[in-house]
């Protein structure tokens, strides 16, 4: 196992340095699955949620913690990120409702944590806006599909 970035030589927390890395174009995709009873999710697809619309809540709120990923996770570089996108897919079996999230930058260093913080809070913002219907939803899945650039170069999930 190699050795933790974040940790120093006498075992206290670190902000990494990243000022001789290059800037590279980097990338990453995560994903997470909200499960839902077929009910809760014909509510969402309807339209009629009493919070509102659910998708558009939710992707403004991943697309906005991406954006504020450093403030949330402990010695996380705040980022000028170029591209950050949250998109769903309905899936009937389970019932519920699939997130991802691709961001971008120009940088030093990578941008796994903002996807995947993105997609953790577009699903915490479905459950918010369901559970008044079903209080049993539950988050799950949430992952690291893919990310480019970097000098540990391209990683990609295999299921």
């Amino acid at each position: 196992m190699s050795k933790l970035s974040h940790i120093d030589d006498k075992g206290q927390a670190r902000m990494v340095d990243v000022s001789e890395k290059s800037v590279t174009s980097r990338t990453a995709i995560a994903e997470g699955f909200v499960a839902m009873l077929p009910e809760t999710l014909a509510l969402l697809k309807s339209g009629d949620a009493k919070k509102g619309d659910v998708l558009a809540t939710a992707r403004i709120a991943g697309i906005m913690a991406a954006k504020k990923t450093h403030e949330l996770i402990p010695l996380c570089h705040p980022l000028a990120i170029t591209k950050a996108t949250v998109t769903f897919e309905e899936q009937s079996s389970p019932p519920g409702m699939r997130v991802t999230a691709e961001v971008k930058v120009s940088g030093q260093t990578g941008v796994e944590m903002e996807a995947l913080t993105a997609v953790s809070v577009a699903c915490l913002t479905i459950y918010d806006m369901l559970k008044a219907a079903d209080k049993a939803m539950t988050i799950s899945h949430v992952r690291l599909l893919e990310k480019t650039g970097g000098r540990s170069g391209t990683y990609k999930l295999q299921d």
